[in-house]
């Protein structure tokens, strides 16, 4: 019995935690370059003072889904979506690198080349600032020409740089920032050729219907688990019940 409502009390934790997962999904379906959040349920013996029937269900973090999500085409120069398996370089809070594949870029008011949600994007030697300029276009490499203010179309040169590294889903860590970084806690190493498309951004990965279903399946795991530990309580009342009769 103690067994019985061990487990199903650790499992009913461990499936509200992977819930909050699913939530989190669900409310980044429209979130560029999100990748969807993964979890499972894993069981170990619990050490220490107790019965040695008592085992532990818990939520592992499974990671992320590192598959590439589906483009849209917004026509904006600053916006770009990355090939698959390329993550772009921005400044984490405390100015570190880190990374990110949401491409929905914008300049800001001190020329700086930023994200939708404000980091900044990494080039070459550092964050990248812009001049001003009448013109901007960014290249499949991730160099970026402007045109200066004031200045004909034969004045066009490159600026900058977009960071773009290369890095597998299982060498990476996803932050409660939001940004990625790898495990081993060094920056990846840049890599050239074609490694972006212009005018397009990745949306989120996450899988509505699916999710919606997993949602669905969480909640009556849920439930049964709820429902095993009133059986179990019944039961033991129903126990003391018989040893006070007998007594």
């Amino acid at each position: 019995m103690d067994k019985s409502l061990y487990v199903s009390m650790t499992g009913a934790s461990a499936t509200l935690r992977a819930q909050g997962a699913v939530s989190q999904n669900l409310a980044n379906l429209s979130t560029p370059g999100f990748r969807a959040l993964l979890s499972h349920t894993e069981t170990f013996k619990i050490e220490g003072h107790g019965l040695k029937s008592r085992f532990d269900a818990t939520r592992a973090d499974g990671g992320f889904d590192d598959r590439m999500g589906p483009l849209l085409s917004t026509g904006r120069d600053t916006d770009v979506a990355l090939r698959e398996g390329l993550w772009m370089a921005v400044a984490d809070g405390e100015g570190n690198e880190a990374y990110t594949r949401a491409g929905e870029l914008s300049v800001n008011q001190n020329g700086l080349l930023t994200t939708a949600s404000g980091r900044q994007v990494l080039g070459e030697n550092g964050p990248i600032a812009l001049p001003p300029y009448s013109k901007l276009e960014i290249a499949g490499d991730g160099s970026i020409s402007i045109v200066p203010l004031g200045q004909g179309a034969e004045t066009q040169a490159i600026v900058a740089r977009i960071k773009v590294v290369q890095a597998p889903g299982a060498e990476l860590n996803r932050g409660e920032d939001g940004l990625f970084r790898r495990a081993d806690g060094e920056p990846a190493a840049q890599v050239g050729g074609a490694v972006l498309m212009t005018g397009v951004i990745e949306s989120s990965n996450v899988n509505a219907a699916d999710n919606l279903v997993k949602m669905i399946e969480l909640a009556r795991s849920f439930e049964m688990q709820v429902r095993s530990i009133k059986t179990a309580d019944e039961n033991a009342r129903a126990s003391n019940s018989l040893l006070r009769l007998s007594g």
